[in-house]
C-alpha cells in the first residue's frame, strides 16, 4: 500500500490565525500543517482516506487525487469531518455514492452537520453517500481487513485503524492494554503528539514516545502537531532512530 499524510496539524492547523511565533512565521514547508488526514492506496488501486477535515478539498487537489472509493472516520470533531461535503466531486467523477464508514455516534453527528445530505429531497449536486456502521470490531472494505483500535480522547472514544502493517492513531491521550495488543507487529505507526507540555486530551511527545516503545514499532511518525511543539527540524533532530515528526505530504509504501 501507498500511504500519504495529507495533513499533520492540530485542530487549528499551523500556522494559527494571528500568531507570530517562530513556528507560525517559519518559511520551512515542514512547519506548515493542514488538519489531520491520511490517504491510503492499495495495490489494487482501491483508495480511501481516514477523515475529511476542513482542508479536505485542498488536500485532494494538492495530492492530485483522481479516485476515492471510501472514507473512514475516527470521530466526530469538526477538524476531522468538516470537509465531507467535497466528496461530491468524486460522486461526479465516479458516478456513484461515496462509501462512508463510521460508528453510530459519528453518523449521528454527520447527519446533524450535513442534514441536507440525509434529509431529502435529493437536491441536485449534494454529496451522495452510503453510510456503513462500524464498531470496535474488525471489518473488511473490498477484502481489505481493517482493525479498529479504540483510544481515549479525554472522555471521548475515538477509533484508530490498523491496515496490514500500518496503524494510524490520532486524538488520543490514553490507550488501554487490550487495544495496544492490536498494534503489536505494526511496522509503521502514526500517532498523535500535540506538544511537549501536558494536555488534557492529547499525548505529549514524551507520552507518544513511551507508547510507541511499549509496542516495539519499527518506524513511528508523530502527527496532530501544534505550533507549541517547536520548529520541525529542531524537534525531529532530537528524536531517536526510527522516530520522526510527520509532515504534510510525507509518503511511504509498505
Amino acid at each position: 500500500m501507498r500511504v500519504v499524510l495529507l495533513g499533520t496539524g492540530t485542530s487549528q492547523g499551523v500556522p494559527i490565525i494571528g500568531c507570530t511565533c517562530e513556528v507560525c512565521t517559519s518559511t520551512d514547508k515542514k512547519n506548515k500543517r493542514l488538519r489531520c488526514s491520511v490517504l491510503i492506496e492499495m495495490d489494487s488501486g482501491f483508495t480511501f482516506v481516514i477523515d475529511t477535515g476542513p482542508d479536505f478539498r485542498y488536500q485532494m487537489l494538492r495530492a492530485k487525487v483522481k479516485r476515492l472509493d471510501a472514507v473512514l472516520f475516527t470521530h466526530d470533531h469538526k477538524d476531522h469531518t468538516a470537509g465531507m461535503d467535497d466528496v461530491r466531486a468524486f460522486n461526479f467523477l465516479q458516478k456513484k455514492p461515496m462509501d462512508v464508514y463510521a460508528t453510530e455516534y459519528v453518523q449521528e453527528a454527520l447527519i446533524k452537520s450535513f442534514d441536507y445530505v440525509f434529509s431529502g429531497p435529493n437536491y441536485p449536486g449534494i454529496p451522495q453517500v452510503n453510510l456503513h456502521t462500524i464498531s470496535n470490531n474488525p471489518f473488511s472494505v473490498e477484502r481489505i481487513k481493517i482493525t479498529p483500535i479504540e483510544v481515549w480522547h479525554y472522555k471521548l472514544a475515538v477509533l484508530g485503524f490498523r491496515i496490514g502493517d500500518f496503524t494510524y492513531i490520532t486524538d488520543a491521550n490514553r490507550i488501554e492494554d487490550k487495544e495496544l495488543l492490536k498494534i503489536e507487529g505494526t511496522k509503521v505507526l502514526v500517532i498523535n503528539a500535540l506538544r511537549k507540555q501536558k494536555h488534557i486530551s492529547h499525548f505529549t511527545l514524551d507520552e507518544a514516545i513511551e507508547t510507541a516503545k511499549s509496542i516495539g514499532v519499527e518506524q513511528v511518525y508523530f502527527t496532530h502537531i501544534s505550533h507549541q511543539m517547536g520548529l520541525h527540524y529542531e524537534v525531529d533532530a532530537g528524536l531517536e532512530k526510527g522516530m520522526n515528526l510527520a509532515y504534510d505530504e510525507l509518503e511511504f509504501t509498505l
